[in-house]
């Protein structure tokens, strides 16, 4: 077995073409077009009151959106985030219009256009890719019970949005927001750095205002960090608060799909209508007694007052300018009648090896089983086939390679000893030794991190450049974990993350809207050409 770089480490830990070429001068709009959008920055609240006045008709809306995705995604500063278009998008807004008009109001998703990350299945005519082009041409046999909540919900899925490649978990090195399918996702900030990942297109998308919501998914990284590079609210909730089935999958225990969006409460309004408990993913039964429907009732703006939040010092220190940031928020806690205790990682951060390995077997053992679901018609049929499959390819292979894939296939099943002890390990490291044992020392009601450093320059040459992160105590454990803008560097969105014990997502939702409503810090991005 090859002897991994500390870089690798760093990119498994996170998870997270076309190219654009730079004619501009530094700092110039690249497109006019992106100017006076009328639904720029609307929330879900502001867009349902739209329809209750009749100001606007959902085929409007999503009108008004596929128009703007084709404008700026696929034209203009051609941000390169959606992978695909609903085609029955206005047929399904034309008839939510009419169960509009008779008075039939399925709840606060009525009409609201989402877009779903292309990892998560949908039964339409629309395939489910996972940015692969062995699965270009893949549609699913049913609904994910993301899409299925969602249409039940009365939400309209107006596309599906690129990724990094497989969740980002194929290739030695990538670039987030890379993948065969849709090639480079670019920033909306500042057009020649990059998304992050893996939830690319998700956090480019609702930064972009393309789309009122998206879902991302998540396993180490892969929902916040795309949302801090692309200054949005990304909630990465408890494993089997939303249930997993119909999403390409990594790891059957850390993955789970969760909310991007502009606000916490949009984000909040999301999470109510995904919970549930789902017989087809048995973590989505530990939820039972932890879910609500409305997480809307949990946001308070005096939230902050009183609370007791754990700062972990240690994973700071990776860029000044984010420790200035941070210093800022914690004066801003204080201010609003919080406490911060400034706290370090109990014990050593060896579970992240241990996490490792657990995902290679689970990644094998999940990916066979949901080829093996797609049927007779499946494009491949086991993790062997694709790798067979990149070797044939002219394209998957040009920019990285698939060792992940190989090593996820040197594995054997999930009986083996090894995979047993690393799943305790990682475990008991993040939980009962780490996450649980710090709130419960010091009285705790949430930890805090800086989520991560400003965007870097996308290279396809020599892959990400991740300075730090703090997805990993949430990732592996298990638990919640919101992120939520806190400032900007050289015109570059960073965020801070509010995470703490599993099912804790209705006081992570009160803390982060205290802060989110006393700072207001999202600003919708200018499509800058580069910044130098």
């Amino acid at each position: 077995m090859k002897t991994h770089s500390t870089k690798f480490l760093i990119l498994v830990v996170i998870m997270s073409m076309t190219v654009y070429s730079c004619q501009n001068q530094s700092g110039e709009k690249v497109s006019q077009s992106t100017d006076e959008f009328f639904l720029e920055e609307i929330s879900i609240s502001e867009m349902q009151e739209a329809y209750r006045l009749g100001k606007y008709s959902i085929t409007d809306v999503v009108k008004a959106y596929l128009d703007r995705i084709e404008a700026i995604d696929r034209n203009g500063p051609a941000l390169n985030s959606i992978i695909q278009i609903n085609p029955d998008a206005l047929l399904i807004a034309k008839e939510l219009d009419e169960e509009l008009a008779a008075g039939n109001i399925r709840g606060p998703l009525h009409g609201i256009p989402v877009i779903l990350k292309d990892n998560i299945d949908t039964h339409d005519k629309m395939p489910t890719t996972a940015g692969s082009r062995a699965l270009k041409n893949s549609y699913p046999l049913q609904d994910s019970w993301v899409a299925k909540k969602f249409r039940d919900a009365g939400a309209i899925i107006i596309a599906k949005s690129n990724l990094s490649e497989w969740a980002n978990f194929r290739a030695d090195f990538s670039s987030s927001g890379w993948s065969g399918v849709g090639g480079q996702t670019k920033n909306p900030y500042v057009l020649d750095r990059n998304p992050c990942g893996s939830s690319s297109g998700s956090g480019v998308a609702v930064s972009a205002n393309l789309c009122a919501i998206a879902i991302g998914t998540e396993t180490n990284g892969s929902i916040v960090c795309p949302s801090t590079a692309t200054g949005i609210v990304g909630f990465k909730p408890t494993v089997g608060l939303i249930s997993r089935s119909g999403i390409i999958p990594i790891s059957f225990t850390q993955d789970t799909p969760g909310p991007m969006g502009r606000t916490v409460e949009d984000v909040a309004i999301c999470l109510g209508e995904l919970v549930g408990i789902d017989p087809s993913d048995s973590k989505t039964l530990d939820s039972e007694g932890h879910s609500h429907t409305d997480y809307t009732k949990f946001l308070i703006t005096d939230g902050l007052e009183g609370k007791r939040i754990g700062l972990m010092k240690d994973v700071m220190g990776f860029h000044y300018k984010v420790d200035v940031l941070m210093e800022e928020t914690v004066e801003f806690l204080e201010s609003q009648g919080a406490e911060v205790i400034e706290l370090e990682w109990p014990g050593d951060k060896k579970y992240r090896q241990a996490s490792f390995q657990v995902l290679l077997y689970e990644f094998k053992d999940g990916l066979n089983k949901y080829f093996s679901g797609l049927g007779n018609n499946a494009p491949v049929k086991s993790l062997e086939e694709l790798i067979k499959f990149n070797i044939a390819d002219s394209v998957e292979l040009r920019h990285f390679d698939q060792e992940i894939l190989e090593l996820a296939q040197e594995k054997g099943d999930l009986d083996e000893q090894e995979y047993k002890e690393s799943l305790l390990k990682m475990h008991s490291a993040t939980r009962e030794e780490g996450i649980d044992k710090l709130m419960d020392e010091h009285e705790l009601d949430a930890l805090i991190a800086p989520t991560g450093s400003p965007a870097w320059k996308t290279d396809l040459v020599n892959g990400d450049n991740f300075l730090g992160s703090s997805s990993s105590f949430a990732a592996i454990s298990g638990y919640p974990n919101i992120t939520v803008p806190m400032g900007f560097i050289d015109g570059l969105p960073v965020g801070v993350s509010f995470f703490g014990r599993a099912w804790s997502e209705p006081l992570l939702l009160e803390i982060a809207y205290g802060f989110e409503q006393g700072t207001k810090h999202r600003t919708a991005p200018g499509f800058l050409a580069t910044d130098n």
